[in-house]
This record gives structure tokens, sequence and C-alpha cells, in this order.
């Protein structure tokens, strides 16, 4: 027996609910927001194919729009109040700053099970965009990931987590560790100043004369300290342990490479986006840059088709820029040719 169509107040109930589904993905969300229960769309999708369809149709496209806006975001975070003046609520004043955790009912982009994108809210205590961004301030001025945790108001290995599930946030908690670790050594070069210096004054002289030495002496000398003047042998982590298999050696020094050559990749294409939004051009200084092309409908001598033969009648059974010929074709395939 067919299902009863549904009627005009229904009609108008389902539009609206779609149109909230399109724009969340979510449908608790979406019943919520029309303040209706979920489980009157949930049978009406049961009972009719044309609304299931238009159903999927929707979360489909919230996903996708989610996708191109930049997948998983964490919530905002409303703007706090403070006390302040006299008592009671209006003393309240709103604080410039958002806060670090959540009220509970933010709206943010998550990742359902199944891996489709979704407008949701966020329960009380949940980590802000603002407290990513000062979990990421104070790391780039400390280069401490347990300093930089507490002065968000978190423990470190929060961070962890979320680093191990998202490759932005990894990439930025890493930058962020450099330039802490880049402006500690600054500041620790500033405080030694004085003395920083007292040791260079051999740089400003010309060097000695190299002392006589045969050609193979200087290729023994070269070949002895090749290592650790060119290729950076001298950090620890390049060394060979003492009773390491020379297997697991090569394995581990294989996974090194891979691993800086990706980082290399990575601060790549972060200078890239950089020089974009600078300049509008994706190429870097150090790269060259494209040959230039003449116009394609100028250049001849591209084909070696004869011009004259353009002129006449075509005929199917032979082929006019050279090849095999339909005659001939046909006769190797029967065994004749």
């Amino acid at each position: 027996m067919p299902a009863r169509p549904f009627t005009r107040r229904q009609a108008l109930q389902n539009a609206a609910f779609l149109e909230a589904l399109r724009a969340t993905g979510n449908p608790r969300l979406a019943a919520r927001l029309l303040g209706v229960h979920r489980s009157t769309y949930m049978k009406r999708r049961a009972k009719c194919a044309a609304f299931a369809q238009q159903w999927d149709a929707a979360i489909a496209a919230a996903h996708a729009r989610f996708h191109l806006a930049g997948g998983v975001r964490p919530p905002e975070g409303t703007v706090a109040f403070q006390r302040g003046g006299a008592g009671g609520d209006a003393g309240a004043r709103k604080s410039n700053c958002p806060p670090f955790r959540t009220r509970g009912g933010e709206l943010f982009v998550g990742r359902t099970r199944g891996g489709r994108l979704q407008l949701r809210r966020a329960p009380p205590g949940w980590m802000t965009k603002a407290g990513e961004q000062a979990f990421f301030r104070a790391l780039s001025a400390t280069a401490n990931v347990r300093l930089s945790a507490a002065a968000a108001g978190f423990s470190h290995s929060a961070f962890y987590a979320k680093k191990r599930v998202s490759a932005a946030f990894a990439r930025e908690m890493r930058l962020a560790h450099a330039m802490g670790y880049d402006r500690v050594e600054c500041a620790l070069l500033s405080s030694t100043h004085p003395d920083s210096h007292e040791d260079d004054g051999w740089r400003h002289n010309d060097p000695p004369p190299i002392p006589p030495m045969t050609a193979d002496q200087a290729i023994q000398l070269l070949a002895l300290h090749e290592k650790s003047v060119r290729q950076g042998w001298e950090r620890p982590h390049r060394r060979k342990r003492r009773g390491e298999p020379w297997e697991t050696y090569t394995e581990r020094l294989a996974a090194m490479w891979t691993a800086e050559k990706a980082r290399e990749d990575e601060d790549r294409a972060v200078r890239r986006a950089a020089r974009y939004e600078a300049t509008g051009d994706w190429r870097l200084p150090e790269e060259p840059a494209p040959p230039a092309l003449p116009p394609l409908h100028l250049v001849t001598g591209w084909s070696k088709a004869d011009p004259d033969r353009a002129k006449v009648t075509y005929n199917p059974n032979l082929a006019l820029f050279g090849g095999w010929r339909i005659g001939d074709w046909k006769r190797k395939r029967a065994g004749k040719g």
C-alpha cells in the first residue's frame, strides 16, 4: 500500500528541515533549531523514499561545503563576561578576548565516526580556537610545551593528542616550537653579548698558508673529515650506536632522511603560500621562471600530412596521416598478409 502524501503543513516542515540540514549536516541539530523532535522526521524518512533521498543529498552537500571551507574547526567561544562595578548582573562587562574553554552550546564543525563533517554543539569545557592560539603564542615565546599548555589552561597531553589527529595543528605546533627555540636562542646570545665575540678574532685575519702536503695526503684528509664537515655527521642521532646492526642503522638513516625531506617540503609549502599572499606569485625566489612559449597557432612543421591531400575527397579505407591502411590491417588480422 503506497504511503499517503504529505500535507501542506508537513511539506513546509520538510522543506524547512532540509534547508537546515543543508546548513548543518546534522539531523539532530537541524530538528532542534526548528523546535521539532528528530523522531518526527525519522518516521517520515522511513515512509517516503523521496524524502530520504533529499535527506542524504542535503547531508552530502553540507559535508562538501564544510570540506571546502577547511574541514574540522574548533568552537570559537562566546565573549566572556567579567564582574565589575556594583554587584549584580548590572556590574558585568564584556571582555575583549573570548574564553579558552567552551561554556556549552557553541557551534563547531566536527567529524562523525563515519568521517562525515557536520555542525555540532560543543559541551562545556572544550578547547576553543582562542585556546589553541594562546597555546601557540606561549609556545612561540618559551619553546616549552608544558608551560604553554598550563598558560592556556589545559594539560600538555591534550595538545599532543590534537597534534596526532590534526596535520594542520601539528604543523603550527612545530612552527611555533621552532620560533620559540630561535627566540630563546637569540635571547641567550643577547644576554652574553659582551663575551660572544671574544674568540672570533681569527676570522678577521687572512688565513695562514696551507702546509705542504702531497695529493694522497690531501685526499686522505678530505676523506676523513668529509662526513663531519659536509654531511653533518657530528650530530649524535646520525652516529652508529654501539652494537647496532648495519641493517637497523641503514633503516634508521633512511627513516630520518624521509622525515627530513617531508619537513623540507612542508616548509617550502608554507613559504610558497606566504609568497603567494604577498606577491600573488607561487614561485619562490630561487625557482627559475617558466620558459616563454610562442603562440601555438604560429608553430609550423608539426604535422607530416600532405596539405594537398585534404583537398581531395577523403577515402575512409586509407590513412590520412600515415600508419596502417584499413585493407592491410584487415588482411594481417585474417592471416593473409
